[in-house]
C-alpha cells in the first residue's frame, strides 16, 4: 500500500471506531514518522525492543547492577504496587488495617517501615478509611525510609531541602509534632502540593521558594539540627511510575545532575549543627548519583562522617525496585563532627 494511502486509511479507522477527536492526533503523528523515517527506525535499530529501555539506560544499569540488571528491568516495566503511610497520630498500622479491612480490602505490612501499607488491590483514595480526614496517605514505602533513618525529635529544627511535593515534610511532623520544619523548593509550581498535603493533614511548616544552591537567600545564618537533602536526581528508582523518564532523560545529564547534588551538598553543608545530622537522598539507582556522590563529598568534607548505612568504600544504602517492594531509592546518613 503506498504510504500516503496508508496514512489516509489509518486516520479514517479513527472515524470507524468513533474517535474522531483522534484524527489530528494520528495524521499528525505519520506525517512526522515520513518526514523522519529514515532518522528514526536508524535509532531503533540501535535499541533492544525487548526491555523497553533505551540502550544508554540498560548500559548504566548493566555496569551498576551485572546480576540485578534484568529484575530492575522487568520492575520498571511492570505497574508499581499501591504503597500508604499511616498517621500514627491518629492510629498505629495495625490499628489502620482493621479498619482497611473492615473496608473489604487487604492490605500488607513492611518490614522495616513501621508506618507502611501495601495495598493488595490498589484502589482511589476516595475508597480509603479517613484519607480526607489525614489517617493515611498516598506514599512509596522506600520515600517512607528516609524519615526513619533521618529520626526527628520535638523541638529540633528541621529543614526538608527540594520538598516538593511535601509527603516527606508531612512524614517529619507524623513522627515529631513538636518539631519546627522548614520545607524548601526551587519549583514555586510544586511548591503550591506543599501547601496542599499540609492543609489535608492539618499540619504548618514554613515553606520557602529557594535554590538549595544559594541558602543563604532563603534561610541566612539558620543552622538546623537535622537536614533531610531529597537531591533533584535522575529518578532511574522511579521509572515504573513516571515511565516517561526513559525517554526524557539524557545521558549527558547524569553528570550534569551530579555536579548540581555536590554544590547543593557543600552549600548546605555549613548551615548543619555541630552533632546535627544530613540524611541525603536520591529515587536514582545510579552510583554517580548515590554512592560515588557521598564519596567524593566525604573526601572532601573532614567534618562529615558515615552514620551506620554503607561503609567508607560503598557508602550508602541503596533499594531496588521489586514487584512488591519500593521504589529504587538510596540513602546516606551523615553526622557533623
Amino acid at each position: 500500500i503506498p504510504p500516503h494511502a496508508a496514512l489516509a486509511e489509518t486516520v479514517e479507522g479513527a472515524v470507524a471506531i468513533k474517535r474522531m477527536q483522534f484524527k489530528g492526533l494520528i495524521n499528525g503523528v505519520l506525517r512526522q514518522f515520513q518526514r523522519q523515517q529514515e532518522e528514526l527506525l536508524a535509532e531503533f535499530a540501535e535499541q533492544d525492543a525487548r526491555y523497553l529501555h533505551p540502550m544508554w539506560i540498560l548500559k548504566r544499569l548493566q555496569a551498576a547492577w551485572p546480576q540485578q540488571w534484568q529484575a530492575i528491568v522487568e520492575a520498571n516495566n511492570e505497574r508499581p504496587p499501591m504503597w500508604l503511610r499511616v498517621n500514627r497520630q491518629h492510629h498505629s498500622r495495625d490499628e489502620w488495617l482493621s479498619l482497611l479491612e473492615e473496608s473489604g480490602m487487604t492490605g500488607h505490612i513492611h518490614p522495616r517501615y513501621p508506618d507502611a501499607v501495601r495495598l493488595e488491590t490498589p484502589a482511589p483514595v476516595s475508597a480509603l478509611p479517613g484519607f480526607d480526614q489525614g489517617w493515611v496517605t498516598v506514599q512509596d514505602a522506600s520515600a517512607q525510609g528516609c524519615v526513619e533513618l533521618l529520626a526527628p525529635q520535638n523541638g529540633e529544627t528541621i529543614l526538608d531541602l527540594c520538598a516538593a511535593p511535601g509527603g516527606k515534610t508531612t512524614h517529619i511532623l507524623e513522627a515529631a509534632p513538636q518539631a519546627a520544619v522548614m520545607a524548601v523548593d526551587v519549583d514555586a509550581q510544586r511548591i503550591s502540593r506543599v501547601y496542599d498535603n499540609l492543609k489535608r493533614l492539618r499540619m504548618k511548616a514554613d515553606v520557602k521558594v529557594g535554590d538549595g544552591r544559594f541558602p543563604a537567600q532563603w534561610c541566612g545564618d539558620t543552622q538546623f539540627d537535622r537536614i533531610l537533602l531529597d537531591a533533584p536526581c535522575s529518578a532511574t528508582g522511579v521509572i515504573r511510575r513516571h515511565p516517561d523518564i526513559k525517554w526524557l532523560r539524557r545521558d549527558s545529564d547524569i553528570a550534569e545532575l551530579a555536579q548540581l547534588q555536590s554544590e547543593i551538598l557543600d552549600a548546605i553543608w555549613p548551615h548543619l549543627k555541630s552533632g546535627g545530622t544530613l540524611l541525603y537522598a536520591t529515587c536514582s539507582i545510579l552510583p554517580e548519583e548515590n554512592s560515588e556522590q557521598i564519596r567524593a563529598f566525604l573526601a572532601r568534607t573532614p567534618d562529615a562522617q558515615l552514620d551506620g548505612t554503607g561503609s567508607a568504600q560503598t557508602p550508602g544504602i541503596q533499594n531496588l525496585p521489586g514487584a512488591t517492594e519500593g521504589d529504587g531509592f538510596f540513602y546516606a546518613k551523615l553526622i557533623k563532627k
